[in-house]
Parts: C-alpha cells; structure tokens; sequence
C-alpha cells in the first residue's frame, strides 16, 4: 500500500516522507466525524458551543452580519456572559463588506476577545496579500472543528426562494490531534497580538484517545508550502484514485504536470469544480488551465448548484485531505490555511462514497463541446444550473492569464510553443508595443505612478529598519 496508517517507532519511507513534507507528525488515537454542508456543520459547532465549560476558539475567514452570523454571534456571546474564555479571530480582507463595526462592537461588549487579523498598515505595503483562511473551532480541548465552511446565509440556502445551500465539508475532530489544532490557532492569536496563556492550549497533550483513526493537522502559513509539497507528493505516490474537489482551482505548473502524469500512468484522476462560481472571475481563470489536463486524461466536472465551496481530496481509498486549502498558489503558498490529513480507509471509504455523489449533481467537461454530459440522468443533474455571468471580467482575466503564460514561455524557452499561440504572441508584441509609444510620448504617465510607488516603499524600509534597529540595541541592553 503506498500509504502506512500505523505510526510505529521506525515508520515505513512514505510515512517520513509525508511527515517531513507537511511538517506534520501522523497522530493516532482520534475520531472523525464527515459532516456534510451547512445543516449538517452549523447544528454541530453550535452543540459545541453551547457544551463550552472553559474556552471556545472560534476562527473564520469569513462571518457574516446576517441571521446565520447573528446565531452563531448570541450563542458565543451568552458563553462570555457565563464566563467562558471566547476568543474570535476574523479576517480583515475576508469579512470586508460581510460585518460591521457594530457587529465586532456587539461581541466585544458581551465579553468576546476579538481579533481582526492582518488590516492593512501604510508600513506593510504588501502584508496585507496574507491572509488567515482557516476556519477551525476548537471547544475546551476536548472537541475541534476543520472545516471549509465559513458562517453565513448563503451556506444555508433558501429553501423558500429555491436557492440550494452551499456545497461544502468539514470534519469533527476528537482525541489527541486536537494538541495540534490547539497549537495552530495559538499561532494565529499570537500573530495578530498578544499570545495564548500556554496553560490552555497546552492542556490538551494530556487528551486520552478517542477512537483509531491516524490523522495529521496541517497548519500552513505564508512561504511554508506543507499543503502544496504533500499533495505533490501523494499525487506522486496515487496508484488507483485521485478525487479532488475546489472551489477556486489554479494549479501551478508542477501540480498540474503531477496529475498530467498520474493520469498517463493509469491513476483515475478527477477534478470537481463549480460550475457558478461567487468569484465570477474564477470560472474563466480555473477554465483556461484545463486543457492541459484534459489532454492527459483527466476528467473534469462541474457543479450543478449553487456553489461548490469544498476543498477536499481522496487517494486510492486510504488517504484524504479535508479544510481550507485551494488548489492555488495563493492557498498553497500565501494564505494561513488549516486541514487535516486523514490515513484511515473507512473514513477515505466516506469521502470517496461523497464525491460520487457529488458527481450525480454535476457535468463533465469535454474538449469536444457536443459531447459534454451529465455524469448521471438524476433530476438534479438534468435541471440547467443557474450560473453567475462572468462576463468582460472573467474574459478578461482569463486571456491575461493566457497571455502570460504563452509570452512567459515564449521569453524564457521552457516549453514549445503551439501554432494555435500564434495570434496570443502578436497581441503581446502589439500590447507592448503600445506601452512603449506611451512611455516615449508621455513619459509623466508612467513615471509619476513609479515614483509613487518607489517612494511609499522606500519610506516602509525606512521605518522597518529603524524599528529592528531600535529592537537590537534594546536586545543588547
């Protein structure tokens, strides 16, 4: 088997090598439970909630100020008023237009430790391209939640209106895994401001096992790459399955040459996306890579509802990956990300059983349009889904990304280029061309934006390292 589920003293090469590649030691002893969307996530965390007797860790990249946020907003605020330590970390760019100051003011009052992480700083011109995308709770060290799912209406639905809830996943976690979920959003708080007291989260090495399901808890952060390495690696290692689903597919080169040679070895690969998409940017962007993957061998879906929110994976019915993590590099590489790395083969056998049905409720993309089906003549996969219109911004945005990689590889020589890429490089060699009578004509135009911009990051480095100047000689005393 190309996966070892029994941690042991001497583990197998595998199993050191997904370690070393997550940064994540298998951990066994725990229990998992699938739960599937949000009627099936929201009455679970609340459960949670309501059993608090010492701390909740509520973190989300998203919460809405709408009837689901205010829910779950009363249930952690009555916890405060009881006495239960509550700490709430947001994300700044994430509930941007989705909260109000009210909403944040209302917990705090109630007694709510709320954090705001990562808000843009005129010292950080960048730090604000990082963001926290968990979405985790963890209730006394004794019951945590990784999940994709974060807190609004929209996850819910509308039943009354024929608006169907998002599709999405998230698993309940009990047993020693926990000491990591702990650790990870302690992290996170001591990243947006002052550390957890180490008496909490600490608490949980003593947690007895509560089941026998071996599992990792990823915790990625910023230029760390746990994700990114293992799902290389595992995709490496696939002898019969790859089943993927993402809400904002955009791999990178090397993860899609990964599957491309899964596939031609004889891996069932498949990649279950959207089909109306929230971003409606995303659809064409995630499109305009698939070909490649198409020609391999690789099939690919779309979702019939809503919005397939869901970041998950399941490999050759032993290995699954459940959280916040999307198949791009913003998620891979940028983001504060969380999920757990499940080695256990009735929980892959749910997983795998949960993506074939997803597949009932979803169309398969050929390279041959006349020819795109529904994987199944379910009611629900006959009913023409209501897609969100990408329109000139989605266009658009999916020919620049096919510009640049065409004159990226055009520049650099790493890979032939197709006649079909013809007409991308003569509208590239006309662009530029463009930018140039613009530069020579009016050269104010584009050096006054320059200086700008050059001015304000000189300024930042200024002020940063006279900052760990200051913090050196402070050390020195």
């Amino acid at each position: 088997m190309p996966f070892s589920m029994t941690p042991s003293s001497t583990p197998d090469f595998p199993t050191r090598a997904l370690s070393r590649a997550a940064g994540a030691e298998l951990i066994a002893g725990n229990k998992i439970r699938l739960l599937k969307d949000a009627q099936e996530n929201y009455p679970a965390w609340i459960e949670a909630i309501e059993s608090a007797r010492k701390w909740i860790h509520f973190e989300s990249y998203i919460i809405h100020d709408d009837e689901t946020g205010m829910h779950f907003a009363e249930a952690l605020a009555a916890k405060a008023r009881d006495g239960v330590k509550v700490r709430l970390m947001y994300d700044w760019v994430g509930s941007l237009g989705n909260a109000s100051f009210r909403f944040w003011r209302r917990l705090a009052a109630a007694g709510v430790d709320v954090r705001c992480f990562n808000r843009p700083r005129l010292d950080r011109p960048f730090g604000w391209m990082n963001r926290d995308h968990r979405k985790m709770i963890s209730v006394d060290g004794r019951v945590a939640f990784v999940t994709g799912l974060c807190v609004g209406a929209r996850w819910m639905g509308s039943p009354e209106r024929g608006i169907e809830p998002w599709r999405d996943t998230g698993v309940q976690v009990e047993g020693p895994a926990l000491q990591d979920i702990e650790r990870a959003f302690a992290d996170v708080w001591a990243f947006a401001g002052e550390p957890l007291p180490q008496r909490e989260y600490r608490l949980s090495k003593a947690i007895p096992p509560a089941g026998d399901v071996a599992m990792r808890v990823v915790a990625s952060a910023p230029n760390v790459g746990g994700v990114y390495r293992l799902d290389q690696f595992v995709a490496t290692l696939a002898r019969r399955s790859i089943w993927l689903s993402d809400a904002y597919f955009l791999g990178t080169s090397p993860y899609v040459q990964t599957l491309r040679a899964a596939a031609h070895s004889g891996v069932d690969v498949r990649l279950l996306m959207p089909g109306a998409n929230d971003i409606p940017v995303m659809r064409s962007v995630s499109r305009a890579g698939l070909r490649p993957l198409l020609e391999a061998g690789v099939r690919v879906f779309e979702w019939n509802g809503t919005m397939m929110h869901a970041k998950t994976a399941v490999v050759d019915g032993e290995w699954s990956r459940v959280g916040s993590t999307n198949l791009n590099w913003l998620s891979w590489l940028s983001n504060w990300e969380l999920d757990v790395i499940v080695e256990d083969q009735g929980f892959a056998q749910q997983m795998e059983n949960l993506f074939l049905g997803d597949l009932s409720h979803s169309t398969e993309i050929v390279l041959d349009a006349r020819r795109r089906r529904p994987v199944a003549a379910s009611a629900a996969s006959r009913r023409r889904p209501r897609r969100i219109k990408t329109g000139t911004a989605g266009r658009t945005a999916a020919g620049v990304l096919r510009l640049s990689n065409a004159l990226g590889a055009a520049i650099t020589n790493r890979r032939e280029l197709g006649p079909a890429e013809a007409v991308i490089m003569g509208w590239g060699a006309l662009l530029l061309s463009a930018f140039v009578v613009v530069a020579v004509r009016w050269p104010k135009a584009v050096a006054f934006p320059v200086a700008v911009f050059c001015l304000w990051v000189a300024a930042t480095l200024t002020i940063r390292a006279w900052r760990l100047r200051r913090r050196g000689k402070h050390r020195s005393e």
